[in-house]
């Protein structure tokens, strides 16, 4: 039985300006994978790829097994796509937008539609034009549930939303993975979302994978250490993946946390990170705040 939904080996892609470089990626049935990193990193690059919307340069992606060049029709027949803007055409109401979608896909089941647009509270008649940013977020995501598919792909989903909007949203990616044969690959830069939800986090930056496991062996590993300066030598400051100094002391992140047998534990704090905290100490690196 074949546990792997998606699967990226060695991927590369270049442009004039960025390059991924060598990707690797792997997500099996149940889980959501939040992939993180600031705005230019690579993440939306990687989803075009997967969905074949621009060509690699090397490497190999397969989603449920098959490679998503030679079965791009099959593979997207079993996707939920989510964008972080409207796509659809806005004059339309939703009702009229779903005979234009619903063909498209072989196991379109109008009676899942009817139910999230009741769920989701979303009016049927209404123009496009006339939503809102969380209700057209609700709808694209009701056309992505409604054709059983087995990989949702959402690019940066509650980017602008409400914080009511975006924990709704959550909640209901998080029924969807009640199903252990669904899966979702989820992009944003609001990593306090995938403290909630995620089970894999793989991080990018400038095209490159800097962490890749579960969210909880990240989050368990990692420390952030605040102490007084005069801790502060050469050789402690190897330790840190970041760190941040003012006049009254510092803060840093380790990735091992057994390294802070090295600290004086009398005048030193530590703490657990969020995810925020991670993706941040990696990117500032060895920088004075």
């Amino acid at each position: 039985m074949m546990d792997t939904i998606l699967q990226i080996k060695n991927l590369k892609k270049s442009f004039n300006d960025f390059s991924l470089k060598s990707v690797n990626i792997t997500l099996d049935k149940g889980y959501i994978m939040g992939l993180i990193g600031p705005n230019g990193a690579g993440k939306s690059t990687i989803i075009k790829l997967i969905m074949n919307l621009i060509k690699k340069d090397d490497g190999k992606i397969t989603v449920f097994g098959l490679d998503n060049n030679k079965h791009e029709i099959d593979i997207k027949n079993r996707i939920g796509f989510v964008y972080d803007e409207n796509h659809f055409y806005e004059e339309l109401t939703i009702s009229e937008t779903k005979y234009y979608i619903a063909p498209f896909y072989s196991m379109w089941d109008n009676a899942a539609f009817d139910k999230y647009i009741k769920d989701f509270n979303l009016p049927p008649k209404k123009k496009i034009k006339e939503l809102s940013k969380g209700m057209k977020m609700k709808m694209s995501l009701a056309f992505a549930l409604s054709h059983n598919a087995d990989l949702l792909i959402m690019d940066e989903p509650t980017s602008g939303l409400d914080p009511i909007v975006r924990s709704e949203l959550l909640e209901i990616l998080s029924e969807v993975i009640c199903d252990e044969n669904k899966s979702v690959l989820l992009s944003t830069h609001i990593t306090s979302d995938l403290d909630k939800i995620a089970d894999y986090i793989t991080f990018i930056n400038n095209g490159e994978v800097i962490l890749a496991d579960t969210k909880d062996n990240i989050l368990e590993n990692h420390a952030v250490i605040k102490c007084d300066k005069s801790q502060l030598t050469e050789d402690i400051k190897k330790k840190f993946i970041g760190y941040s100094e003012n006049e009254f002391g510092f803060n840093g992140l380790v990735a091992d946390k057994s390294q802070i047998e090295a600290f004086d534990n009398e005048k030193t704090i530590f703490e657990k990170p969020s995810l925020e905290d991670i993706m941040i100490y990696y990117l500032r690196g060895k920088k004075n705040a």
